[in-house]
């Protein structure tokens, strides 16, 4: 595997625009909008002419010491109690850390959730679309590998507006963000914090793309 960031018919995996809006013009992308079904009927649709599959943008912390704005590439996937490889020389350039990321289906919305899964898969972090960018890629024969930065922290809870605030396309719902505030007032500090925790994810994974041009 090259050591390219984004070599030459790469795909990269994201929940978000504003994630896909990171990366450099011209990378092929899939947004699967927080849904890791939609995600898994996106990439099976592409043609086969993607060459390795990256998994990328921000992530929930699990482990107790992780903190937010901490950039995570991994060293494997847990996805419900199997273990998904990585190449172990794409990234490998980057200065982060590096260790196990758990694959989830929806949002952990509370430190007890979070908890229980590091528990479970000692993993450092959670994201929705490493699990499903695994399986095609081992399906496929590809290349695989995750860059992630860490929003909402372990403790962090999640409030209703975050799990209903995207369309399918990636794209923030601010209609139904504000009807969810509107049945739970008391949610929008923690919905203040986490889009704080979200943007500093953000800065930190730009960060990391442009010290690390040379590897494109």
């Amino acid at each position: 595997m090259a050591e390219a960031l984004f070599p030459p018919g790469c795909v990269v995996a994201v929940g978000l625009k504003s994630e896909a809006a990171l990366l450099p013009p011209g990378v092929r992308v899939v947004v699967s909008g927080g849904d890791p079904t939609r995600l898994a009927a996106l990439l099976d649709a592409l043609p086969d002419d993607v060459t390795a599959v990256l998994s990328f943008g921000i992530a929930g912390g699990l482990a107790p010491e992780i903190a937010t704005g901490e950039v995570v590439v991994a060293s494997a996937v847990w996805d419900d109690g199997t273990l998904w490889p990585v190449d172990a020389v794409w990234l490998a350039g980057l200065s982060v850390r590096r260790g196990l990321m758990a694959a989830s289906a929806g949002l952990l919305s509370d430190a007890a959730a979070k908890a229980a899964l590091h528990r479970s898969s000692g993993a450092l972090a959670v994201d929705m679309e490493s699990g499903a960018a695994a399986r095609f890629a081992r399906v496929r024969g590809l290349p695989f590998g995750v860059l992630r930065a860490v929003a909402d922290g372990p403790q962090d809870v999640l409030p209703e507006a975050a799990a209903v605030g995207l369309n399918p396309n990636g794209s923030p719902a601010p209609g139904r963000v504000l009807a969810a505030l509107l049945r739970r007032p008391g949610d929008l500090p923690a919905l203040l914090r986490l889009a704080s925790a979200s943007a500093k994810a953000h800065a930190a994974l730009r960060k990391v793309l442009a010290g690390n041009r040379s590897l494109d």
